[in-house]
Order: C-alpha cells, then sequence, then structure tokens
C-alpha cells in the first residue's frame, strides 16, 4: 500500500488514542489525590477526626486531612516517609453501611462523582471504530475497482511481468541458439522491423503482430525468446501464463491489461507469454460455463491482440507444446499471424547443441562430438544439456581432469537407458535375461533394414532387468511398413528366445509387449497397413493428457469393422512372432554363444556382439 492509503488510517488511529488519553486524564484528575493511604489508616484517621472533606467516585476515596500525616511512600528500591494533607484509597468490595454515619458524625464534607463516561467521549468511541472500518473497506473496494495503483487491492491487478529494457544486460543471443536455422530467420525479421521499421513499411509490409512458438518440450522455445530478448534493442516483457490465474475473480483479466498498457508505454515493445495453453484452451470446455475465470482471461487477451485499439509496435511472442487445444481465435490472422515450428534436431544440430553445452567444459583430445550427436536420435536442446552434465559429473566424481569419451558414453547410457541397479539376482534369473537380450540382438542383427544394435547390457538399468539398445544411422522420417514389421519381431525376439530354451514364458517381455500392440494398431487404424482393411483410418479412443488413460467415445464404424480390426492386428502380430521365431531357431548357435558372452562380460557393444556371431560358423 502507498502512503496516501496510509494517512487516513494513521489519522483515525491516532484520534482514538488521544481521546483516551483525554479522558483517562479528565477521570483521573477528578479523584487526584496526592499519598495512597490503605482503607485502615483512612478509617482511623476518620474515628480520630482527622479527615476534612472527600470526593468518592466508585470504590475510589480521594481527600484532604485537617492536620498533614506521615505516609510511608515508594520511591524506587526505597520506602520514604513523607508529610501529605492528601490522599487517596480504594473501597474494600466488602459493604461498609457504617461509613456515611461516621462520616456526617465527624463532619466530613461529601462530594460524589459519577462514573459514567462523558456523552461526547463516549459517542467519540462508538463512532471512530466504524468510521475506521468503513473508511479500510471503501479503499478495498477502490483497488478492486483500480481506481489507483497504490489502493489496497492494486497490487493484485499488476502482471507480474519481468521487464528487459535495451540497458539491461542479457547474456543469451542468437549465437547461444545451435541449430533451428528457420526459426531463428523468421524471428531476425521482427527484431530487424523494430529496429528499422521503415525497411518493411516502404513497400507496405507489416510485421505479425504475434508470433507463435510451437515444438515438443525441451527443443528451445524458451531459450529462442531469450535470444530475442538478447538481440532487440527493445523493451521485452516476459511473464508465464499461469501467472494471469489468481483465486479472485477477474484479478487475470486486470493483468492482462495491465501487461499491454505497461507495453503500450514503452513502444517499441515485445510481449512473452510462456505456456500459452495455460489460459488460451479453448472456450467452452471448462466447467465454468462462460464466467470462468480462465475464459475472461483469455477474452481479455483476444481484446488486447486485435481489438478496438491497436498496437502496431507491440509484438506478442508465444510458446506452447499443446496447439491442438489452443481456442482458434488465438490462432486466426491478426493475432497469432506466424506459427514457428521448433521441432527435435536431426544429429547435425545436436552436434552444434553439444558444441555450445561444452563450450565451459573442459573435453578430452578423444572426445567426438559427432559420434555422440548420431547416437542420441531423438533427443532435444534440454535432453543434451543433461547429457553433457551428466558427463561433468561423472569426471568430477573420479576426480579427472578433463570429460573423456568414456564419460559422454556412459552419461548417454544412463539418459537413454537408466541408470545402474545394484540388485542380487540369482544365476538361472540372470541366464533368462541374458537370452531374453540375445533373442533381441539376434533378430535384430540378422532381418535386414533393422537399426544397429549399439550395446546390449543384462546389468539392470531403469526399471529393467536388461536393455538391448538399437541406435539409427541417421534421423528418420518415413517408416516403411517392412521397417515396421521388423521392428515389432525384434521386439518379440526376446519372448521367443525364452520359448524356445527354456519352454516357458516369464513376465519380462511386458513392456514389449506393450509396444508391440500399440504399434500394430497404428499400423492397421492410423497408417492403413492392412490388406484387408485398406487405406481407412478409425479412431479406437484418445489417450487423455490429464487423465493419462484411454477415453470411451463414440465408434465411427460398426461391430463388424472392429471385430476385423481386431483380427488385423492380432494377425500382424503373429506374422512378426513367426518371423522372430524362425531367425532364433535357425541360429541357436549364435544365441547360446551371445548369451555365454553376456554371462561373462555382462554388457557387450556393436563391435563385440559382431565377433561373437562371427565366430560361430
Amino acid at each position: 500500500m502507498g502512503q496516501s492509503v496510509w494517512k487516513p488510517i494513521l489519522w483515525m488511529l491516532g484520534l482514538l488514542v488521544i481521546f483516551n488519553l483525554i479522558y483517562t486524564y479528565v477521570a483521573r484528575q477528578s479523584v487526584d489525590g496526592g499519598a495512597v493511604v490503605s482503607y485502615s489508616r483512612f478509617r482511623a484517621e476518620l474515628a480520630a477526626g482527622n479527615i476534612k472533606r472527600i470526593t468518592i467516585k466508585g470504590t475510589t476515596i480521594a481527600g484532604d486531612f485537617r492536620n498533614k500525616i506521615t505516609v510511608d511512600q515508594p520511591a524506587g528500591d526505597k520506602t520514604v516517609a513523607r508529610e501529605t494533607a492528601k490522599f487517596s484509597t480504594v473501597k474494600p468490595a466488602i459493604d461498609d453501611p457504617s461509613l456515611m454515619a461516621d462520616l456526617q458524625a465527624k463532619n466530613v464534607e461529601v462530594t460524589a462523582v459519577t462514573t459514567e463516561t462523558s456523552p461526547i467521549v463516549s459517542g467519540l468511541l462508538y463512532v471512530l471504530p466504524w468510521i475506521l472500518i468503513i473508511g479500510v473497506w471503501w479503499l478495498a473496494m477502490r483497488g478492486m475497482r483500480g481506481q489507483g495503483p497504490t489502493s489496497v487491492m492494486g497490487n493484485f491487478s499488476k502482471s507480474g511481468a519481468k521487464m528487459y529494457t535495451p540497458s539491461a544486460k542479457v547474456k543469451v543471443t542468437f549465437d547461444d541458439v545451435a541449430g533451428m536455422e528457420n526459426p531463428k530467420m523468421e524471428l531476425k525479421e521482427i527484431v530487424d522491423y523494430l529496429r528499422d521499421p521503415k525497411k518493411f513499411q516502404r513497400i507496405g509490409g507489416k510485421v505479425p503482430k504475434g508470433v507463435l512458438l510451437v515444438g515438443p518440450p525441451g527443443t528451445g522455445k524458451t531459450l529462442l525468446a531469450r535470444a530475442v530478448a538478447g538481440e532487440a534493442d527493445v523493451t521485452f516483457l516476459s511473464i508465464s501464463a499461469s501467472q494471469f490465474i489468481e483465486m479472485f475473480v477477474g484479478v487475470g483479466a486486470g493483468r492482462v491489461r495491465d501487461l499491454f498498457a505497461t507495453a503500450k508505454k514503452s513502444a517499441p515493445s515485445i510481449i512473452f507469454i510462456d505456456e500459452l495453453d495455460a489460459v488460451g484452451r479453448s472456450r467452452g470446455a471448462g466447467l465454468g460455463g462462460g464466467h470462468d475465470e480462465r475464459e475472461q482471461t483469455l477474452n481479455q487477451l483476444l481484446s488486447e491482440m486485435d481489438g478496438f485499439d491497436s498496437h502496431d509496435e507491440v509484438i506478442v511472442m508465444a510458446a506452447t507444446n499443446r496447439p491442438d487445444v489452443l481456442d482458434p481465435a488465438l490462432l486466426r490472422p491478426g493475432r497469432f499471424d506466424r506459427h514457428v515450428v521448433i521441432d527435435r534436431p536431426d544429429w547435425r544440430d545436436r552436434e552444434k547443441i553439444l558444441h555450445v553445452h561444452t563450450r565451459k567444459i573442459p573435453l578430452d583430445k578423444d572426445v567426438d562430438l559427432a559420434v555422440i550427436a548420431r547416437g542420441t536420435p531423438g533427443m532435444a536442446g534440454a535432453d543434451l544439456e543433461n547429457l553433457v552434465n551428466e558427463a561433468a559429473i561423472l569426471a568430477a566424481r573420479e576426480n579427472a581432469a578433463t570429460v573423456t569419451m568414456e564419460h559422454m558414453e556412459r552419461a548417454k547410457d544412463k539418459v537413454l537407458m537408466g541408470g545402474e541397479r545394484k540388485m542380487f539376482i540369482t544365476e538361472q534369473e540372470k541366464r533368462i535375461t541374458a537370452y531374453h537380450e540375445a533373442g533381441h540382438t539376434i533378430v535384430a542383427k540378422l532381418l535386414p533394414g533393422t537399426d544397429p544394435v549399439h550395446k546390449v547390457t543384462i546389468i539392470p538399468r531403469g526399471q529393467a532387468l536388461g536393455v538391448t539398445q538399437q541406435l539409427p544411422e541417421d534421423d528418420r522420417y518415413h517408416y516403411p511398413k517392412s521397417y515396421l514389421m521388423n521392428r515389432l519381431s525384434v521386439a518379440l525376439g526376446g519372448r521367443q528366445a525364452e520359448r524356445a530354451v527354456f519352454g516357458d514364458l516369464s513376465t519380462g517381455a511386458q513392456n514389449d509387449l506393450k509396444m508391440v500392440n500399440d504399434l500394430a494398431e497404428k499400423m492397421v487404424c492410423q497408417w492403413g497397413m492392412s490388406d484387408k482393411i485398406g487405406a481407412m483410418t478409425f479412431s479406437r479412443g484418445e489417450e487423455h493428457p490429464f487423465l493419462g488413460r484411454k477415453l470411451a467415445e463414440e465408434k465411427t464404424f460398426s461391430e463388424q469393422m472392429a471385430w476385423l480390426i481386431d483380427q488385423e492386428i492380432a494377425a500382424i502380430i503373429k506374422e512378426a512372432e513367426q518371423k522372430a521365431d524362425n531367425v532364433i531357431a535357425n541360429n541357436r548357435g549364435k544365441l547360446d554363444a551371445l548369451v555365454d558372452a553376456l554371462m561373462e562380460e555382462e554388457t557387450l557393444d556393436g563391435k563385440r556382439i559382431d565377433e561373437v556371431l562371427a565366430s560361430v560358423p
């Protein structure tokens, strides 16, 4: 609260204190009596006829002696005797009916003072608290109406956005963002427009009012926004969409107004809203109806971006990884005109990202970042940063002077396959795990067109007792049916190896079976890879982003088609299973040799796997 708010409150409190002091002083003066004596001493002096006059107020009696008496009075830690002609005492709670008769008998002048408070003082003491309460309520309501930034509730309508002025030292620039050449090019156009608008206005060009950064988590959307703040010589306001929502109704809309008002005052400027889907979800889907707080905030955001008042020099940037749930009104031209897709980097961009994250880390000469980049398909920038950090932690734990290639490989295995777990496993369970992983490896090595096997281990990692890791030679964007069928066979290879060797099945294939069923369902229902069904797609329930399970929905196909879909999924899985069976049955010697090597060495890399398989005719 500001100083103008405290002033009336302090004045009210001060008046209460002053009136209370005045009333206490007046009350005390009316019965002021010098030395304090006991009631027994007072009765003794009255009996001796030494009381001249008294004033009675409630239980307090004060008066004058006819002749001065000596009374012991406290003075600090000591007691001092002094003479006094005035006195005061307190009448005990016990009734003394003979007091008035004795006073009259000794010719004492008696004065009575009322104990009632002055009507003026009583009125003020009654009215002032209500004035104080009404004043505070008025100030609170004034603040909720937005009248004055220094009011009681005014701070709730503040957006809370972080402001970066052109003079601020923002360390992140486009040089710190590896790869993403196309997104950087589109954002450089916006930075250039804000620096030199005439360059674009000369031929009638207009800068987009809004830029939406779309991409999976960890791909660098927020980092790119920070780079824009570092490159642009204009005011940059950054806020998370969740900051708009508050427990008070209407606060979100007020914060949106405050954010754009601040940006317009500092124009040209850029507003960046992170995690836009927190307030930008489609309207009408919530439980609050039209008066939902989130929908009010969204309506205000829509109005500010492209409403009655234009803001050509205020550009809005936003980031989200859920563009499918955003309201269509947000995505139309005039609001978020430009959608910048930031996808997962390919191996070339991953190598550049690794170079950025290892600039401050001492690397050994044997470290080849290109090999690490090729061996980390699907990783985003945040994953690669975590990998480099894990390698640095491993090197520091071993007191190494530099980070070696071994540290990088171990860190990669930890990120991709999970950390090693120490647990007691019997020899029989260890052999079952070895045959399971060897089954995956044999099928993957001997079927044409599969991804190369990078490493196989029977050391428990993450939640698995063993891991077989395949790494593609390059990033894939299209997956042929033959490749997917081989992938199903590789996933079923471990289960088929257990059945062929032990004549029994274990629970170790649980995750493999889930992956096989999901992939076969997508081949039939989404990708049209079934000969009997053909080029048709079906929705078999969608994965709910919050509940994490498939929700029931109205079927758009008949029961006969549902039966046929199930038959085709089962046929694809049976075909992949038979192919894995054939590979294992025809290469039993290689399977046993690989298991012996795993039991002895526990972990085999791709080169060692080739040596073991080549040793068996």
